[in-house]
Order: C-alpha cells, then structure tokens, then sequence
C-alpha cells in the first residue's frame, strides 16, 4: 500500500473523544471559515460540484483547513469571487490525543513507557465516512473544468481518497 500524507491519525482507532466539557486544553479547529464566496448570488449558480470521500477515516483540521485555501485561491484567482460559493460541510470535533515519548539516551529511565499512556490533546479531526461530502462548490456552468481542478487540488491536501461528483446541474436543456 503506497504511503499517504497524515496516515499516522487518518484511520480511526478508537471510540468517539468529543466531549469538550470533560476533556481539558482540547485545542479549537484550525479552520477559520467554513463558508467562501458570494452566497448572495447561491439562486443563479448553475451548477454544483461537490468532492466526495471513498472511504472511512478522519482528516485533521489542518488538512481540511488547507485543502480549503487551496481550493478557494484558485477559485478566487481562475473565477474571481463574485463568481463561486463554497462551502465546508464536515466539522472537526473528534479530538486527537498523542503519548509523547522521548528518544534520547537516558530517556528509558524517564518516562514510563505505555504505561499510563492516554495522552494529551493536540488537536483536532473530523469523522468521514464513504460519501460524506467535504467540500461543496456553486459555480457557473462556463466555470465547471476551473471549479475541478480547484477540487482536485484541495484533495491533494486530504489524506482520503476522493472523488469529484457533479450533483446539480440546474441549466435549462
């Protein structure tokens, strides 16, 4: 099996660790904004494109917060921003816990080792099923080879395999 980025928190392990209230210094998601674009003009989009995940797993929100720059740079940059709207529709809340360990000479008598080992948390992930959508595009049906290279380069950022899924197509046949 060919070696994917984030492979080390992209499967799933464990149960759900949500709960914020019981779970101290839980770090925020990195992502700054879910939505992009003119949602004003959401009516007279033409089309929507939307980049599916194909399989079960979890992408850290540094991952989903990259694949959205890059997404919405070259959007912003190929079809100008009065001219698409995207959206981010998973929400990072499964919370990612590592045991650090030393690797120094000496380290074996200052650290217990796995014992103990529950971690702390350094961040954040969300849950993705087969099908789940990860990012969502409006766009004009001129825009449509633009709109999935956009996607396609977002994906590159994302540890899933995807896939890119024309779901709406309101032009007049």
């Amino acid at each position: 099996m060919p070696m994917r980025p984030g492979r080390c928190y992209s499967h799933i392990t464990s149960q759900p660790y949500t709960r914020k209230e019981y779970i101290h210094g839980a770090p925020p998601p990195k992502i700054t904004k879910f939505e992009v674009g003119n949602k004003d003009m959401l009516k007279n989009y033409e089309i929507k494109v939307d980049l599916i995940s194909l399989e079960l797993g979890q992408i850290r929100s540094n991952a989903l917060e990259a694949a959205r720059v890059m997404t919405s740079k070259y959007l912003s940059t190929e079809v100008g921003d009065a001219n698409y709207y995207m959206r981010i529709p998973k929400y990072p809340h499964q919370v990612i816990r590592e045991n650090k360990m030393m690797a120094f000479a000496g380290a074996d008598r200052l650290q217990d080792g796995m014992r103990l080992s529950f971690g702390t948390p350094i961040g954040v992930a969300a849950i993705v099923h087969a099908g789940d959508k990860l990012i969502e595009v409006w766009g004009r049906k001129a825009d449509l080879e633009k709109i999935k290279e956009a996607l396609r380069r977002g994906a590159s950022k994302l540890p899933q395999k995807t896939r890119i899924v024309i779901s709406e197509d309101r032009t007049e046949k």
